[in-house]
């Protein structure tokens, strides 16, 4: 295989929703290229996306998959993204790394809301959209229905490219009103006949070319001028127009294809080849110090990997992209990230499974390499001249969790070895070990992304697991002050301990005024502030000590370790055991010992003066409150705000966005545990959410005594 240079270089990424058929449209595009001899089948599990064993177990995509293909002295870089909204991250991972975003609308049900959810990422990062209608043979497709829905969604931006003379079981030709030709296929698609257009259909195809004429010259002034005078553009003139409103997001093409019967797909080809910008026509990505990182080849070599895949018989193979320079076989890097020497042995272009040894790659092009020592996803590696690093993915929040243990306790460490590995294919997999929670919570997009793991755990690791509920991050705090004192004395021989401790606990509130004077019992405790610490809770709020001690009833030395006992005692409330915050501790008296006192006495005496003291504050259980967006179609509306209504959920607002409804609620975490397989199952599977950490707020009074009575239930049961 030949070597291309930065101009000679597309990168894409093809995306869809799941069933909108990219693999069987990846396969057709290999074939048509050369680079396999024969059409593979998802049902035939012999595709060259979707080659993973959890990929042919459940029918769907679960990587991305990187190929190439090389058409008219072009090369294609292209990804095939997942298209279950559990597998973002891959397509996320896809948009950041290409420069075109090909989404498939399937011919079936038209633009989807994991089309919308694709379409929302290519606008945050600003990338150009060929749109790629598919299925045309399906009886069920309406392709002037679909047509209308999209510019009703996307706006006159959607200008087509081509249409169906018919669609359903019978399809087999197209109108192309940007060749102004009419393109048909025999019953094995491949070659396409090319004719001119039926007399009959030309009044259609004339109104729809001079429409795409006009949206091309809208790019350019030269074009425009001459638009207007002459009321046309020529082939050429028209693919410059297409070209620049491809950059500027100004032009949505739409093509047809029905990959399944490989017919339209070689001028797709054509187009991609001709038409899409190059790497070099895009806005230029920054590295972590804001720089701007020009992909020329003469620059210094840095690459920057994105992807990790894990297969058999091989362990790690490292996908990359040429953010600038020049890579060749057998280089020595060193990795950005990590410190270490790196030594690229084996430089490789990408056809899925199989993988073509090349000598060098240049900027802007997209390969991988196996075996490297010290490389992990997100890693850049670079030649003596630069140090870059990279930042510019950003994943979604998880929307689904659970805890996660071996059923064998004795494979702990080697289940976690695995989830970390695993992590490295796919980032949107979140592991976390919670101090607090004491469990091993897994997070992920949904419960079919938690599915996937736990299956290739069992499958592909031999280790059995088991899920569970996560435990909620609760939180107490107290609602009035309260006054406690504390002596702790303990005499066993020889030196003994003593320490008294006398406090009053407050909630705290940002901006409070210092405190002056407080009434209990009938009787004045005023307040002489001589000290304050205030100190910001790693798990949320505030904690603010005052040292109140006048007549040097407990020496300053002595402060420290009262603290250290409060905050002990923050970390396991007295209700449920969960972490305190936002509360105001004043310690105003006490008494030492001039032999016994010592830090240890009054560590004690604060740690149970501070918790009879919160038990008497009108102590109360926080829960975490998060900002919920769903959307979901017009017709299952009324289903979603009913199932939210019954979780607790209080309806912040509602919005039409580009067909769809946007519904904004706040929602507790203990509400959202199953909320994506609920969701799914109400709207089809045709909604999606987002979720945000907002708050933590007061639970229920109701709820508040269940939690403390399951709180102490387990206690018993410990002790």
């Amino acid at each position: 295989m030949r070597v291309y240079q930065t101009n000679e270089i597309k990168n894409i990424a093809l995306l869809g929703s799941a069933g909108s058929g990219k693999t069987t449209l990846a396969e057709s595009m290999l074939f048509e290229a050369g680079i396999i001899k024969r059409r593979g089948t998802v049902e035939a599990k012999n595709t060259v996306s979707d080659y993973f064993p959890v990929e042919q177990e459940y029918g769907y995509s679960v990587f991305s998959t990187v190929f190439h293909v090389e058409w008219n002295n072009k090369k294609l870089n292209i990804i095939d993204c997942p298209g279950s909204d559990d597998f973002v991250g891959g397509a996320i991972t896809a948009l950041n790394v290409t420069d075109q975003a090909l989404i498939l609308i399937n011919g079936q049900y038209g633009p989807e809301v994991g089309t919308q959810n694709i379409f929302r990422y290519t606008e945050k990062l600003k990338k150009p959209v060929i749109f790629l209608v598919n299925q045309l043979d399906s009886d069920k497709c309406d392709f002037d229905t679909i047509i209308s829905n999209m510019q009703e969604i996307y706006g006159p931006k959607c200008v087509q490219i081509q249409y169906p003379i018919a669609t359903g079981p019978g399809f087999n030709s197209l109108i192309d009103v940007l060749l102004m030709k009419k393109y048909s296929w025999k019953p094995e698609g491949g070659a396409p006949i090319i004719e001119d257009i039926p007399a009959e259909e030309m009044d259609k195809a004339m109104e729809l070319h001079k429409a795409l004429v006009e949206a091309a010259a809208e790019n350019d002034e030269t074009l425009m001028e001459k638009f207007f005078e002459e009321e046309s553009l020529t082939e050429d003139e028209l693919r410059e127009g297409i070209r620049k409103g491809l950059v500027t997001r100004s032009i949505f093409p739409v093509f047809c294809v029905c990959a399944g019967k490989d017919m339209g797909v070689r001028r797709l080809m054509e187009f991609l080849g001709n038409v899409v910008p190059f790497v070099s026509d895009m806005p230029k990505v920054h590295n972590t110090r804001g720089e701007e990182i020009a992909a020329e080849s003469t620059a210094p070599t840095s690459l920057y990997f994105f992807k990790t895949g894990m297969e058999p018989h091989i362990g790690e193979v490292s996908y990359f992209k040429v953010m600038s320079g020049t890579v060749k076989a057998g280089a020595d890097l060193t990795n950005a990230d990590r410190g270490s020497k790196e030594r690229i042995t084996s430089i490789y272009a990408c056809a899925g499974a199989n993988r073509i040894p090349v000598e060098e790659m240049h900027a802007g092009d997209i390969g991988c390499s196996v075996k490297l020592k010290d490389v992990k996803t997100g890693n850049a590696l670079n030649d003596k001249d630069c140090d870059n690093r990279y930042d510019f993915i950003k994943y979604p929040n998880s929307k689904y969790s659970r805890a996660i243990k071996a059923v064998n306790e004795g494979e702990t460490e080697k289940m976690m070895a695995a989830l970390v590995k695993m992590r490295q294919e796919d980032p949107t997999w979140v592991i976390e070990l919670s101090k607090e929670l004491r469990q091993t919570i897994v997070h992920g997009q949904g419960e079919f992304h938690l599915r996937t793991l736990k299956w290739r755990m069992e499958n592909n690791e031999k280790i059995q697991v088991k899920y569970g509920e996560p435990k909620i991050p609760y939180r107490e705090t107290i609602t009035k002050a309260a006054r406690a004192d504390y002596r702790h004395k303990k005499q066993s021989g020889g030196a003994g301990q003593f320490g008294e401790v006398h406090l009053i606990v407050e909630p705290y509130a940002e901006g409070m005024p210092l405190p002056a004077v407080f009434k209990f019992g009938g009787q004045e405790f005023r307040m002489n502030v001589k000290g304050q610490e205030e100190i910001d809770l790693e798990w949320g709020g505030k904690l603010v000590f005052i040292n109140s001690v006048v007549g040097g009833a407990i020496d300053a030395r002595f402060m420290p370790a009262i603290l250290k006992g409060i905050m002990e005692r923050m970390e396991q409330g007295p209700l449920t055991g969960s972490y305190a915050r936002d509360v105001r501790v004043i310690v105003y008296d006490g008494k030492m010992h001039p032999v016994d006192s010592n830090e240890l006495s009054f560590m004690l005496a604060a740690r149970n003066a501070f918790s009879a003291a919160f038990k008497d504050a009108g102590p109360k259980i926080l829960e975490p409150i998060y900002d919920l967006e769903v959307y979901v179609p017009s017709d299952f509306m009324g289903d979603v705000m009913s199932d939210l209504q019954g979780r607790r959920a209080l309806i912040m607002g509602m919005d039409s966005e580009a067909g769809y409804q946007k519904l904004a609620a706040k929602i507790p975490l203990k509400e959202l545990s199953n909320y994506s397989i609920s969701l799914s199952s109400i709207t089809g599977g045709r909604a999606s959410f987002t979720t945000k950490f907002a708050s933590y707020e007061l639970v229920p009074n109701d709820l508040q005594s269940q939690l403390i009575k399951e709180h102490e239930a387990e206690a018993e049961e410990e002790e």
